[in-house]
C-alpha cells in the first residue's frame, strides 16, 4: 500500500523532500501541497509531474481524507500550529526542524501527542540517520573504549550572511549537535556555557564568530563544541569520542587520496547538502516505514523539546557569559529512550 503524504511549506526544503519522494525512495507519493504562494505550488506540482491537488490552506490539506501524513517543511513560527492540527486528525507528520520557535511550544505538542495516546510526530534531524555517526555511536556502546569521558566537536561551515547572527550559531548550527550527541551518548545535558575566542576578520560586525560551547551531561560527560561559520577552508563537522580506554571519531567522508602535483591530499567538501544527503534519504524513508509498520522510531517530539531547551540555555549563556542550568524535567514514559 503506497502511503498518500501532503507537503506543507514549497519552499527549498519541501521541494526536496517532494523530489525524494518521487524519484529515489519507496512507499509514498505526493498527493497534496501546500504554500503561502500559491503558484510555486502549482510549479512545484509542475515540476515533479505531481498528480496532486495544490489547496490554498494548510489546514484543508491536513484534514483532506486523502491525505494520510503530512510533512511539514513551511517558514518555522507555523511548526507548531500546523503539528498540533495533525496530531489532531490524528495524522503521523514529519516535520523540519524546529519543532516550535519555543520551548514552550515544543512542550505543547509533547503534551497534544501524549494525550493522543500515540506517537505521530518525527522531527526532522537527520545525523542520527548519517552513516559515521551510526557506526560511532556502535563504537561507544559496544564498550570498546570504555565509558565517554569528554566529547571535542566542531561545527565549521565556510562563509555565512550578513543576516547570520550571534544567536543563530545556537538555533541554526549548534542546534544539530545539541540533538546527536544526546543520541549518540543516551545522556541528557545539565549546564552549558559559552565562551568567545578572538573574533575572525571574516565575521560580520554583528557576528561573534568562532563561539565554544561547554556543555555537561548528566552522567559528567564533559563536551566542547566549536562553532566557526566563517572558516574559509569548507564545511567540516568533527567529533571525537574520548573514553576510559580509547578515542574514537566520527569518519571522514569518502574521498579519492590523490597525489597530484606534488600534492598527497583529499577533498574537503563545502556544502552541508553534499555531507548529509544520503542521511536525508534514509530519515524520510525511515519515517515511511515507521508508519507502515506502525511505530515512528526516528527523533521524537521530546528530542525536539530537548534541544530547544538546550538551545535557551545555549542562547541565554551567550548573553550572560555565565554557567546556564538546562532543565527539561522527567522525560515521559511515553518516549522510551
Amino acid at each position: 500500500m503506497t502511503l498518500q503524504i501532503g507537503v506543507i511549506g514549497t519552499g527549498a526544503i519541501g521541494q526536496d523532500h517532494i523530489r525524494r519522494i518521487t524519484q529515489a525512495l519507496s512507499g509514498a507519493r505526493v498527493v497534496a501541497v501546500n504554500d503561502i504562494n500559491p503558484q510555486q505550488a502549482r510549479d512545484t506540482v509542475a515540476r515533479y509531474q505531481l498528480d496532486a491537488i495544490v489547496h490554498t490552506d494548510a489546514h484543508a490539506l491536513i484534514a483532506d481524507p486523502a491525505v494520510q501524513a503530512l510533512l511539514v517543511t513551511s517558514w518555522g513560527p507555523t511548526h507548531e500550529e500546523f503539528v498540533l492540527a495533525a496530531i489532531a486528525k490524528g495524522k503521523p507528520v514529519f516535520c523540519e526542524k524546529p519543532l516550535a520557535v519555543t520551548a514552550e511550544g515544543c512542550r505543547r505538542i509533547v503534551d497534544a501527542e501524549i494525550a493522543h495516546g500515540k506517537r505521530l510526530v518525527q522531527v526532522g534531524f537527520m545525523r542520527p540517520y548519517d552513516a559515521g555517526y551510526r557506526a560511532l555511536k556502535e563504537v561507544i556502546t559496544s564498550g570498546r573504549i570504555g565509558a565517554p569521558l569528554m566529547l571535542h566537536c566542531a561545527h565549521r561551515n565556510p562563509s555565512v550572511g550578513d543576516s547570520y547572527t550571534t544567536p543563530m550559531a545556537i538555533t541554526d548550527t549548534l542546534i544539530h549537535e545539541l540533538d546527536v550527541l544526546r543520541w549518540l551518548l543516551d545522556d541528557d545535558y545539565v549546564s552549558a556555557q559559552v565562551v568567545f575566542p578572538r573574533k575572525t576578520s571574516h565575521a560580520s560586525s554583528h557576528l561573534a564568530d568562532p563561539q565554544i560551547v561547554l556543555l555537561e551531561t548528566t552522567r559528567g560527560v564533559r563536551i566542547d563544541v566549536e562553532i566557526f561559520v566563517n572558516c574559509q577552508y569548507g564545511y567540516d563537522i568533527q567529533c571525537s569520542v574520548v573514553g576510559e580506554s580509547g578515542v574514537a571519531n566520527l569518519p571522514e567522508p569518502a574521498s579519492v587520496l590523490l597525489r597530484s602535483d606534488a600534492r598527497l591530499g583529499t577533498t574537503i567538501l563545502t556544502d552541508w547538502k553534499q555531507r548529509f544527503i544520503d542521511a536525508y534519504d534514509v530519515e524520510l524513508q525511515g519515517f515511511i516505514n515507521g508508519i507502515r509498520d506502525g511505530q515512528l522510531t526516528g527523533p521524537s517530539a521530546w528530542d525536539g523539546y530537548a534541544a530547544a531547551v538546550a538551545a535557551d540555555a545555549c542562547v541565554k549563556a551567550q548573553e550572560t557569559r555565565q554557567v546556564e542550568a538546562i532543565s527539561m524535567g522527567e522525560r515521559p514514559a511515553f518516549y522510551p529512550r
